[in-house]
């Protein structure tokens, strides 16, 4: 594991980052530059964390995650514009469905379907939204290649009501995506929720606290493993929120599966 400084990529850089490192990580006025927006403009996506529902899915009897997860297709063209997605013209939302991974990317919650209450539609709706997943799946496109990719949105909120929160309660892991981004939107009353990126098949890692509302950390999901260490109450009642997406090239995980209980 390497020093604990943040290793920020820059952002002419990202796609070499890539494909030779397996992550990047953006400063916020990247992440709002590369999505053609202001920080404003995201920040006006952030009040909806306070309305996520709590997860009743957690294995290890938890109650410190609460969430609200969404689908979309990014059809890696110019499309139609005025889509359901919020401006880009490539980015359809989905009929809602669970989310369903397999036992081999998560041990602890695999295997079976978990239906969470949907992301609201004032927030879908907000001009920054579809600028942000359309921008990040360019990238991915600039990566692999373009191509229709299944996109998964998740809002968290990992809180300290009851003390520990663990934002990754399946410990370091894939998604079984292509990428992944993970972004902080915001935390407060907190210490802990260090991140951490592994390589795959290698000794090589890095582990930094993303800090600043927008940071975002982009991951090629075959080459890095990842984690985010516990967090504890700081000073008062405390949280950590996050937006979790992915792609997918091959469909989204689950279909053709038939459903498990819980």
């Amino acid at each position: 594991m390497t020093s604990t400084h943040t290793p920020y990529t820059d952002p002419s850089r990202v796609v070499d980052a890539l494909r030779g490192d397996g992550y990047a990580l953006l400063r916020p006025a990247d992440v709002a530059a590369l999505a053609g927006c202001s920080l404003d403009d995201l920040q006006a996506l952030a009040p909806s964390w306070d309305r996520l529902e709590l997860d009743q899915y957690l294995k290890d009897g938890g109650r410190y995650r609460r969430r609200r997860h969404s689908c979309f297709i990014d059809s890696g063209d110019a499309g139609d514009a005025g889509n359901a997605a919020g401006g880009g013209g490539t980015l359809v939302q989905s009929p809602h469905r669970a989310h369903w991974q397999p036992v081999e990317y998560n041990a602890l919650h695999g295997g079976m379907h978990r239906l969470f209450v949907p992301i609201e539609p004032a927030t879908i709706e907000q001009p920054a939204w579809g600028k942000l997943l359309g921008a990040l799946g360019g990238v991915c496109s600039q990566v692999r290649g373009v191509r229709t990719w299944y996109v998964e949105a998740h809002q968290f909120r990992i809180d300290t009501l009851d003390g520990i929160g663990r934002p990754t309660p399946e410990g370091a892991h894939r998604d079984g995506v292509d990428f992944v981004a993970v972004i902080l939107v915001g935390r407060a009353h907190i210490k802990g929720g260090e991140t951490r990126v592994f390589e795959a098949d290698g000794p090589r890692g890095q582990r930094f606290t993303m800090l600043e509302p927008w940071t975002l950390l982009l991951l090629d999901d075959a080459a890095v493993i990842h984690e985010s260490t516990p967090i504890q109450p700081l000073g008062g009642q405390g949280h950590r929120d996050t937006l979790v997406l992915t792609w997918r090239a091959e469909g989204f995980q689950g279909d053709g599966v038939e459903t498990t209980g819980a």
